[in-house]
């Protein structure tokens, strides 16, 4: 097989484990800048030019696109789907997922435990808003902050409400969330492959940290899941229709939380903390789904009595 990594840094640890473990199976693995890629509309045959060279013989991709660039990496990815091309992760699924508050609305309609969360146009009833998530310290979150940024712990009432109303009069779009105390500044990152946990570590933020992100200097270590945190993981994923996914919750009185789910997560904690070999997980996933679509392809191929049609 010919599979494309979309990233748009071949020297990542990512990306380099994805072209390493697609190589260990015997494939061709070529590194994509998404974002080098014109997309061409046209009825029956679109296509893609890759640095000016029309782009072919892809048989199935697997997206890396950052945040910062979802609008455009989708767009990639949608065009890569409208060219039957198998893709890991499905466009429509980093969309869901890339919408912090869409993806909360769709874990909370599926059942799954989360903090208290309030999201507002602006309201100028930022009192009310901080009784609704059970008062200081509270989580103030920006929709757009990734790998830790933009998040903000509001000790006390006083400084809630200013931070609430410096974001408002900046007209940024925030969520305002319950902090759960008993977490002690720790998640846990589950890792789902397939409607597998594949693997799951303890992020622990660093001294006086309340954030855990590996980004933010905070440190992994294996961890054995729960019954309930291993079924929350698969159904956040599949709520979601994410068929690789990185899910962050935190342990709580009440059960696991969800905090988010990630389409694009990073392989490094996870592989030195399990001392599993995820990229190999991935690419084992990227066989299944090329394989799949071409037995469909054939069945689609023979006539009702089992021989070929070849009128």
């Amino acid at each position: 097989m010919k599979i494309a990594i979309l990233s748009r840094n071949p020297k990542l640890y990512s990306t380099r484990r994805l072209v390493e473990a697609a190589q260990q199976r015997g494939h061709e693995a070529v590194v994509l800048d998404h974002l080098r890629c014109d997309l061409v509309m046209e009825k029956g045959d679109p296509h893609i030019l890759y640095k000016g060279e029309l782009l072919t013989g892809i048989d199935a991709i697997i997206p890396r696109i950052g945040a910062s660039v979802t609008f455009y990496g989708t767009a990639v990815v949608r065009q890569f789907e409208m060219m039957k091309v198998k893709s890991v992760v499905a466009s429509q699924s980093i969309v869901r997922s890339r919408d912090k508050l869409r993806s909360l609305q769709i874990m909370a309609r599926a059942g799954l435990g989360m903090p208290k969360t309030a999201f507002t146009n602006y309201s100028k009833q930022v009192k009310e808003l901080i009784t609704e998530v059970g008062g200081a310290p509270l989580v103030i979150k920006l929709l757009e902050g990734t790998q830790g940024l933009g998040v903000v712990l509001a000790e006390t009432q006083k400084a809630a409400e200013s931070v609430i109303e410096a974001f408002h009069n900046l007209k940024a779009r925030i969520i305002v969330q319950e902090f759960i105390a008993e977490s002690k500044g720790a998640d846990i990152r589950v890792f789902v492959v397939n409607g597998e946990v594949v693997g799951a570590m303890k992020r622990q933020g660093k001294e006086g940290e309340f954030r855990s992100n590996l980004h933010r200097g905070g440190s992994a270590s294996l961890i054995k899941l729960t019954r309930a945190e291993k079924a929350a993981a698969l159904m956040a994923a599949k709520s979601l229709g994410l068929d690789v996914a990185g899910v962050d919750m935190l342990q709580s009185k009440r059960g696991p939380l969800i905090l988010e789910v990630n389409s694009s997560p990073g392989l490094e904690g996870i592989e030195k903390a399990t001392q599993q070999d995820i990229a190999g997980k991935i690419i084992e996933y990227t066989e299944l789904l090329v394989n799949k679509g071409k037995s469909k392809k054939t069945k689609q191929n023979k006539t009702p009595d089992g021989g070929d049609d070849h009128q």
